[in-house]
């Protein structure tokens, strides 16, 4: 077909007068912060990992994804996506299902048997103390730099609490076994039963020059409750590590959880499939206040766990306890009210909270705890010792997998910078891709694909995985449905509308370029960008 006369002119022809003279305002590429990647704790790229799985590169995107994160297929199960809470689609149709897709590639990687490098060696050495989500993740991340990695683990195999205390169906162990042992094999060294007392004497030991803390949250915390010696009383991390092991808990048929978080959720889901007919939870606010997230209740719900709200345990006597009903004051704390009810009960699970053993850090110089946790340099990581960094549950912040291997990770680049005599520059501010910068004209509607389930009636009798996982053409068209936010994925929009022929496509992953001889500046490119990754700026005088 012939093409418009327009469009078949030589720039450098007498046919096409030089314009750019006439510009006030001039195109500029950008490349702005999509909201998925800001809200990551883990710090992955999902839009750059995205872009290789919408072209069905999957090996290519499972790569990208591990430059961040070790365990694709780990985080499609427990992480908690709020990458999806701020992601733009959800204010055109749905979000993207970013973790099933994620959960799609780690499975994919399993199933072809893909391999993880380490990088050139350095002749450097690195103590790890703790094989949970921070440890593993801070020596897959030291091990690619090119460092000898020495784990030590006061149990008897790795994983942390994503072991110990996220119940196998959501967690299946297979799957988490697997990927750790794709770390053991870049050259992770892994010492088990060895719990650290002193951790300037074990680094001494090892001849280690630097060492990253990263011991789980595992005492559990009490509450004082007025029991006779026959009340059955327990705690929540030691139900689940229970769950570990040949012989399951004795919980009974009416057990009830005292809690609110995602723990208490887990036990009393836990209780149902061990044979309970009753698993109430007792919370002391509402469902409002509850810190754990609402899908995990929702599925317990589905299941028959049941819930007392604005309630409090205030004794135990045999198989009754006494329950307290509270109110919320004005600044939403709960405040007794004097009125009480007895509920039967053949076991009472704790869901407290959890406390980290200090005990490895007494007496070293520079250290400072606090709040249960040890004080870091927020931006590097390192405690008031050098050479010693610490993360996940023994550092302030979020107690969860995702943050956990966030802090292995950053942990991990500085401990590199610090043993080669460098400080690391802190990144460079970038500005948000928010929903007004797109063009959303260009996107049709594609609802979200949803992940199947486990049928209802297994789910509370055996621990088979609930979340299933999606096919190769649903993971496909939900990677499909991002919309690449602030960044150009070279759609040739703005090379197809321009007056002026003054995009210039460089090749592909290349992008493009402005012949600005040519351009007027009229803007319509930037109108016509479906992501906003294209911006007026004045013209430099």
């Amino acid at each position: 077909m012939k093409k418009p006369f327009a469009i078949t002119l030589d720039p450098g022809s007498s046919l096409a007068n030089k314009t750019g003279s006439w510009r006030t305002e001039r195109p500029n590429y950008v490349d702005r912060l999509p909201p998925c990647n800001h809200e990551c704790p883990a710090g992955e790229d999902n839009q750059g990992w995205l872009y290789h799985a919408e072209g069905g590169d999957y090996e290519a995107a499972w790569r990208h994804l591990t430059r961040d994160n070790p365990f694709p297929a780990i985080m499609g199960r427990v992480c908690y996506h709020t990458c999806e809470g701020a992601c733009n689609r959800a204010k055109l149709d749905q979000a993207v299902g970013i973790n099933s897709v994620e959960g799609f590639l780690g499975d994919e990687a399993l199933r072809r048997g893909w391999a993880l490098e380490p990088g050139p060696e350095t002749g450097k050495h690195v103590l790890v103390v703790g094989a949970g989500p921070s440890g593993l993740s801070a020596a897959y991340h030291l091990r690619r730099l090119g460092h000898a990695v020495t784990v030590l683990e006061a149990g008897d195999k790795p994983g942390g609490m994503m072991r110990w205390g996220i119940p196998k169906y959501r967690l299946p162990r297979d799957v988490l076994d697997a990927e750790v042992a794709r770390i053991a094999a870049m050259g992770v060294r892994f010492v088990y039963g060895r719990k650290v007392t002193d951790i300037v004497a074990s680094m001494a030991e090892h001849g280690a020059q630097a060492a990253f803390l990263a011991i789980g949250a595992h005492i559990a915390k009490r509450a004082y409750i007025p029991a006779k010696d026959s009340s059955r009383i327990l705690d929540a991390v030691s139900v689940l590590r229970s769950m570990e092991g040949e012989v399951q808990p004795m919980l009974g048929r009416r057990v009830v959880v005292y809690g609110g978080g995602n723990t208490a959720i887990d036990v009393a889901r836990t209780a149902r499939r061990l044979g309970a007919t009753d698993a109430i939870i007792v919370y002391r606010r509402t469902r409002e206040k509850m810190p754990a997230h609402d899908f995990e209740l929702e599925e317990a719900l589905e299941e028959g766990v049941k819930v007392k709200w604005l309630s409090t345990i205030t004794g135990a006597e045999g198989g009754h306890l006494t329950i307290e009903k509270m109110v919320l004051d004005a600044d939403g704390k709960p405040q007794p009210t004097g009125e009480f009810e007895t509920l039967d009960a053949d076991s009472l699970v704790l869901a407290l909270g959890q406390d980290v053993d200090m005990g490895l850090l007494a007496g070293v110089p520079g250290l400072v705890t606090a709040d249960g946790v040890v004080q870091v340099d927020p931006e590097t990581m390192m405690t008031g010792h050098q050479g010693l960094f610490a993360g996940g549950d023994m550092a302030p912040g979020e107690r969860n997998v995702t943050v956990a291997i966030g802090h292995g990770k950053k942990a991990a680049r500085h401990i590199d910078a610090w043993l080669g005599g460098r400080v690391l520059p802190p990144k460079p501010p970038q500005v948000l891709a928010s929903y007004d910068r797109l063009n959303t004209w260009y996107y049709s509607d594609a609802p979200k694909s949803v992940r199947p389930q486990l049928d209802l009636a297994r789910r509370s009798t055996g621990f088979d995985e609930v979340q299933g996982a999606l096919t190769e053409a649903t993971a496909l068209f939900e990677a499909r449905r991002c919309l690449s936010c602030g960044n150009c994925f070279e759609c040739d929009n703005c090379y197809g509308v321009c007056p002026d022929n003054a995009v210039i496509k460089l090749g592909p992953g290349n992008r493009f370029s402005i012949n600005l001889d040519y351009c007027k500046g009229c803007g319509i490119c930037v109108a016509e960008c479906p992501c906003g990754a294209i911006e007026m700026v004045p013209e430099e005088t």
